[in-house]
């Protein structure tokens, strides 16, 4: 796992200035690869290539970056993992292709100068995101693995191209221009994170998941789409898994222990995040069922009883018989990382369990350099309880909306003292016109975020795509398959990669591995969504003992809404001043201080949004910090 970082400007600068330039670029990214750094140009073309190593697979320099093709023609920055590249060395090697050492990094590289790029992504098993210079066309090309695993930015900034795995990095380029799209801040505050492929900086992206974007020159690229969920969606309800439940679990149980053994491949300690959920638990016990000593597995547990899991995540470690490693949390522990939050996340993030998994990751890089992870089972199995609420919300769309809107509207007209959340939230989703208006009301965590950002404008997203439904029929199908699209990438993955490379920890996703995903998508989403994750739960009773895991899902929460009004609401104070606010000219103070005094005298609904606001708030603070310590003495 590393960092990427690179651009393409006019030529005219020699090499030296192109090296020093992308070697500060790469150097901001030193968290994600603490183990080296590389650089390489072509002045002529105005290309430099940056790379920070985290060395987990050949830990010599025959596996350094940026690295060259045996031909010379291609130069590639890469960060991931292709976890059969062992295979694809076979295939190559009966090609004629000779090896320096035994980095996956060099096996991409061969692969794509044999077989050609587009015909090596369809191969490849893993995570990554790399940069690929071919000097014979002069082409640049950027590519995202299927899922969106791993990050890329790019963007054309007073023109220069600019490219990296974090914004941190491009910043550094003397054409960076760091100007706030209100447009994609007002959809942070309604998600909680900037969905992809926006960016909160103007003129910057996020590369999609699945996409190849080629530059032939300095300005827009040739964006194609080389792998699909919703292409995947499509052709799984045309071909549903028809031999039967069992045969199904015996499957699913195959692709995840493969997809598990290949993911232990590597030449550093590996451990297992566990939380004592389904997911994790599984991944856990794939784990030490293919391993013959005893893996490692980490946890957080909180002092606060209603949103402790470590007692279940104890028993299961102490069945399995790992090498556990728990730490209890409280308030204190998340008033210590909160200047750390905003700066591991590159754009304003506003998941308030990324507090406890930052904990998490710095925990388990005390032990190992990889870390297993149970992300993304919800999205693929039907787990969040949103999936079952929706499905019955959505018959109330059957009933007249006059009826509809006359019934939200006592709702809301409730004294605030007898309007419960719940009773406020179906207020708002009862007045949805379509499943997608519903969906999208589920989602919103500002709803009027807008408003909250004068002059901004709502911009499309995935779930206003009516076409959707001719693909998935059911709500709760779109639901999944849109969760994959956006929220998956934009914020659990997003989540887990800030906060695990922010310590230079490779967090690996089994669960994630394509082959099991389209596996997944073979069965009808309603059969997924009302059987509770079972297919899951089949496969853990080969593991652990059954019964275990019929608690209601609790997810990784923190008590935000009491922690404001506690330890957190200095801090907050002081972002929230409504000067500071009014001379920022970003947000709507009025809006702003109304929610956190309601939020102060007891309110249940406002904990979500002002988290928002405040990550915004504490990024751009950190950000400043950040720009100023940049700026060389004789200019300050």
């Amino acid at each position: 796992m590393c960092g990427v970082t690179g651009f393409w400007q006019e030529p005219g600068e020699d090499a030296q200035v192109l090296r020093c330039r992308v070697g500060a670029m790469a150097d901001e990214l030193r968290h994600r690869g603490p183990d080296g750094a590389g650089g390489w140009c072509d002045p002529e073309c105005g290309v430099a290539l940056g790379h920070r190593r985290l060395a987990v697979l050949d830990l010599s320099e025959a596996g350094a970056q940026p690295m060259s093709s045996a031909d010379g023609r291609f130069v590639l920055s890469y960060n991931g993992e292709v976890y059969n590249h062992l295979d694809l060395r076979r295939g190559l090697a009966a090609a004629g292709a000779r090896f320096r050492g035994s980095s996956d990094t060099e096996s991409l590289l061969e692969a794509i100068r044999v077989w050609g790029l587009d015909e090596t992504l369809p191969r490849l098993v893993g995570m990554f995101a790399f940069a690929l210079w071919d000097r014979r066309r002069l082409r640049l090309s950027l590519v995202r693995d299927r899922l969106g695993i791993k990050p890329l930015y790019w963007g054309l900034s007073r023109g220069a191209l600019l490219f990296g795995s974090e914004l941190k990095g491009l910043a550094h380029h003397p054409s960076f221009e760091a100007c706030i799209d209100r447009d994609a801040l007002a959809q942070f505050l309604r998600h909680g994170y900037v969905p992809d492929p926006q960016c909160i900086y103007r003129g910057f992206s996020k590369l999609a998941p699945g996409t190849v974007a080629t530059f032939d020159g300095i300005g827009e690229p040739r964006l194609k789409t080389w792998w699909s969920a919703r292409g995947l969606a499509r052709r799984s309800a045309a071909e549903p898994w028809d031999s039967g439940p069992e045969n199904f679990t015996a499957e699913l149980d195959r692709r995840l222990r493969t997809s598990v053994r290949q993911r232990l491949v590597s030449d550093v300690p590996v451990g297992a995040f566990l939380s004592g959920g389904i997911d994790s638990s599984l991944v856990a016990g794939l784990m030490q069922a293919q391993v013959g000593e005893r893996i490692r597995t980490f946890t957080i547990g909180f002092i606060d009883p209603l949103f402790d899991e470590g007692n279940e995540a104890r028993r299961v470690a102490r069945h399995l018989g790992t090498r556990h490693t728990e730490r209890r949390i409280g308030e204190a522990d998340a008033l210590g990382v909160i200047r750390d939050v905003a700066g591991c996340w590159d754009e304003p993030f506003a998941d308030s369990s990324q507090i406890p998994t930052l904990l998490l990751a710095r925990i388990a890089r005390e032990h190992v350099t990889v870390a297993l992870s149970g992300d993304g089972g919800d999205e693929l199995f039907g787990g969040y309880p949103r999936y079952r609420a929706a499905m019955k919300w959505a018959r109330l769309l059957r009933i007249p909306g006059g009826v509809r809107h006359v019934v939200a509207s006592l709702l809301k007209a409730m004294p605030a003292d007898a309007l419960t959340s719940r009773s406020h939230r179906l207020a708002r989703l009862i007045g949805s016109s379509s499943d997608q208006e519903l969906y999208r009301r589920l989602v919103s965590i500002w709803p009027n975020a807008t408003s909250v950002v004068p002059g901004s404008v709502d911009r499309q997203a995935p779930y206003d795509d009516r076409t959707l439904a001719s693909d998935v029929a059911s709500l709760g199908g779109r639901m999944m398959l849109l969760d994959t699209l956006a929220y998956l990438p934009g914020d659990i993955l997003t989540k887990v990669d800030r906060a695990s490379m922010s310590v230079g920890l490779e967090v690996r996703v089994p669960l994630l591995d394509h082959r099991v995903v389209e596996l997944a998508w073979r069965l009808p989403p309603a059969g997924r969504i009302s059987s509770g994750k079972r297919a899951l739960r089949e496969v853990l009773d080969k593991y652990l003992p059954r019964g275990w895991f019929e608690r209601p899902k609790r997810g990784f929460g923190v008590p935000l809404g009491r922690w404001l009004r506690g330890s957190l609401r200095e801090w907050a104070e002081s972002l929230l001043d409504p000067r500071v606010l009014r001379d920022d000219g970003l947000l709507d103070p009025a809006l702003i201080r109304a929610a956190w005094r309601d939020h102060l005298a007891g309110g249940a609904t406002h904990h979500r949004r002002l988290w928002c606001v405040l990550t915004f708030l504490a990024w751009r603070r950190s950000v400043a910090r950040r720009a100023a310590a940049a700026v060389p003495e004789s200019r300050r």
